[in-house]
């Protein structure tokens, strides 16, 4: 049975403030789900027009949830498209934060701010020590071009920074939002046997048979002449037992072995 994501992820929503690309909402609910994440904050969007979106919805703050995205952002979704239809669309940052108790601010820059600047690795786990107790937990990222405004950082109560190349440090939105989605699940300790393919392991007698073939091959073709063929396949056989292989590994070579029988038979013949 495969394992689902924990429910506790539900308390961690992912803020975009001030979107402009209909694709990089899209790409940000995708990387979300992903990563067990499903709630979505969409904070005054202000979509750009694009080749597949030429005259994007225009949002409205006196009636916020009127706002619909463009087909462009769910085709970027794919299989997420639930995270957008279930995005909640607020005016202001303070509106989206109103149920937060820790609220953590993406940002690259330096700023005159003196709270700690943070990694994903670092922040998570009071993240999701904050989910795991029910209560609420938030992610800001802000406009594709400019970031999170300074009034905005400081609206959040955690400065949240990824770390990268000090020589070329941006990061796409859906990127960036992928980057602190999976630091949070990996931290979930989550269960990965369901990608682990169940294994049959050779039993002894398999390996006997598998080696004893082998053998005969050799002494068909004079491999033991001058050798002593009974401690090479004793160490044929302590190889493979060590090598641990399975079923598949035993029938793929012994397939081989019947081949190569046939070939010697028909050239004798």
């Amino acid at each position: 049975m495969t394992p689902t994501a924990p429910d506790y992820l539900n308390n961690i929503s992912i803020i975009l403030t001030r979107s402009s690309h209909p694709a990089n909402i899209g790409s940000a609910a995708r990387a979300m789900k992903t990563m067990g994440l499903t709630r979505l904050v969409l904070v005054a969007p202000n979509l750009m027009a694009t080749p597949m979106t030429p005259e994007p919805p225009v949002f409205d703050p006196q009636n916020p949830q009127s706002f619909r995205l463009p087909e462009e952002s769910y085709i970027l979704a794919s299989g997420a498209a639930d995270v957008l239809r279930c995005a909640r669309i607020t005016a202001t940052l303070g509106e989206a934060l109103a149920d937060t108790v820790i609220s953590c601010a993406l940002t690259g820059r330096k700023r005159e701010l003196t709270a700690a600047l943070q990694t994903p690795r670092q922040l998570t786990p009071e993240i999701l020590h904050t989910a795991r107790a029910g209560r609420q937990a938030a992610l800001v990222f802000g406009n594709e071009t400019f970031g999170l405004s300074i009034e905005e950082v400081q609206s959040c109560n955690r400065l949240l920074t990824i770390a990268g190349n000090p020589a070329y440090s941006s990061l796409n939105l859906a990127q960036a939002v992928q980057v602190a989605c999976y630091e949070i699940y990996s931290q979930t300790e989550a269960d990965l046997s369901h990608l682990i393919p169940p294994k049959h392991p050779a039993t002894h007698s398999q390996i006997d048979g598998m080696t004893a073939h082998m053998a005969e091959l050799m002494d068909e073709i004079g491999f033991f002449r001058r050798r002593n063929g009974e401690r090479i396949v004793r160490r044929l056989h302590n190889l493979f037992s060590r090598a641990a292989p399975e079923t598949e590994d035993i029938d793929l070579l012994r397939g081989f072995f019947n081949t190569v029988g046939k070939r010697l038979k028909d050239r004798r013949g």
